[in-house]
Formats: structure tokens, sequence, C-alpha cells
């Protein structure tokens, strides 16, 4: 088995460190990353200039591959040849802060994931929940063990076609989350305001700002079960048709 470990957040995210060391228990690991923060890229496909794929440094030394490139890049990069050997599964993360409702569409972890279901491979999307006053040092250990756990599950029973797994885990002792729940998405919050400055020339520029997303706290929903301290894995399809939706427009007349 062939694991190709990837990430938002940059290659010297200490969360990278921890989800590769937890993938060498399940089999080969490389590991290609950004070379810089992607948060929020969403799903990303870099045409309009070169890539160039680096040798480099994990958080605590050891060899990893990095690009240029968003999140969805380096899975493509990998898997249309830059890595001699085929990969058999793809993971990214431990993103520092939990992917729950939309957050989905704009999170280059859960996209990287999403790149590898369109290449027709398992993909796992693992973040971990930030606490309300979160250490300057997250301990990403927790999350990296819950994920070795889901991959390994999936290994054993694959995943369908067009599909990948978002896995949230809520910031606890391993020994204090209270198990794993299967979810749908949630209904995320956003707070967001546009923030307007101006230059030393007096040319305004903006700033997305407001306060932090939150979300509603409801059963069966990922956000929901990370409020009660359960792992979240929330299965999700490449495939967005409405499909509600197709009779109601088809008696909109067309013809």
């Amino acid at each position: 088995m062939h694991i190709l470990v990837t990430n938002d957040d940059g290659i010297l995210s200490p969360g990278l460190l921890a989800l590769a060391n937890a993938m060498k228990a399940l089999g080969k690991v490389t590991v290609l990353a950004p070379d810089r923060n992607w948060t929020a890229s969403g799903h990303v496909k870099t045409l309009e200039r070169p890539l160039r794929v680096r040798e480099a440094a994990l958080f605590d030394g050891s060899p990893a591959l990095s690009t240029d490139g968003a999140p969805s890049d380096c899975v493509a990069l990998a898997l249309l040849g830059v890595l001699p050997e085929k990969v058999d599964l793809v993971v990214a993360g431990v993103n520092p802060g939990e992917n729950v409702g939309h957050d989905v569409t704009y999170s280059g972890t859960v996209t990287a994931a999403m790149e590898a279901a369109i290449w027709g491979l398992p993909g796992v999307a693992v973040s971990l929940q930030l606490p309300e006053d979160p250490p300057r040092l997250l301990d990403f250990q927790p999350a990296a063990r819950v994920a070795q756990e889901v991959v390994r599950r999936v290994m054993e029973f694959g995943l369908p076609s067009g599909t990948l797994l978002n896995v949230n885990v809520p910031y606890r002792p391993l020994e204090e989350i209270k198990g794993l729940r299967v979810t749908r998405q949630g209904l995320r919050i956003y707070r967001d305001e546009l923030v307007k400055r101006y230059d030393p020339r007096n040319r305004p520029y903006y700033w997305i700002g407001g306060e932090a997303p939150s979300g509603v706290v409801e059963d069966g929903t990922d956000f929901g079960v990370l409020a009660q301290g359960y792992v979240s894995v929330t299965p999700l399809q490449l495939d967005l048709t409405a499909w509600q939706m197709m009779d109601t427009l088809r008696s909109w007349g067309w013809e």
C-alpha cells in the first residue's frame, strides 16, 4: 500500500508530520505538500504557470517533496507521474481547525482528498477542531491516531467510486474522545465582514474579516457530534446534482 500524504498548511506543518508518521504503520508513505500555506484555497488546478517540485523536509527533518502548487495540485502531480510508484490512497491533513458544513468547498484539505476521488482513488481529509483558546503548540497526535484507524478501515472495506471521507476530530486527549459517529454535513454560520483600508497612496484595499464562524449544533451532523466529543466522519461525493430539483426544473416549460 502506497499512501500519499499532503495538506493545505504547508510542508512544515506539525500536523502533516503527525499524519505522515501515523500512516507509516499502514504502508509506504510519500509526502508531497505545498511549500506555503494554502488555507481556504478551495479546489485549484494550476494551468497558467509551470509548477515546480523540490526536495524538502518535514518539521522533524525527515525527507519529503514540496511544490509551489495548491493541495489539489500536489495530488494531481503525484498521480500524473511525479512519483514513479503508483499511489493507492491519499490522506490530507491534519488541518489545524475543523472543516465542517460549507467549509468543505473552501478547504484545501478536503479538496485534496476530492482530487483523489476524481482520479478514482480513496481520499480521506483529516481536521482537528480548535479549542476556544488554542495553545501555542497544538497536539496533533490524537487526530493522527484517529486518522490511522479510519484509513485502516478504508483499506479493508474500500470506498465507492467518486466518494471521499471528511474526518473531524475533537480537541481532546485520545482517551477522552467518546468514539466515532458517521454524520451528514451540518450548517456552518459565517460572520464575514468587508474591511476597507487605504494604502499610503490613498488607494483602497480590502480584507474579508469578521468574527470566527460558528455552526448549528444538531444531532447527526458533523458540527453536532464534535460538540459532543465524538469524531465526525462524513462521506462526501463528487456528484453535486440536486436530484430533487430535476422534476421541478423539467416543469418550467423548456420545450
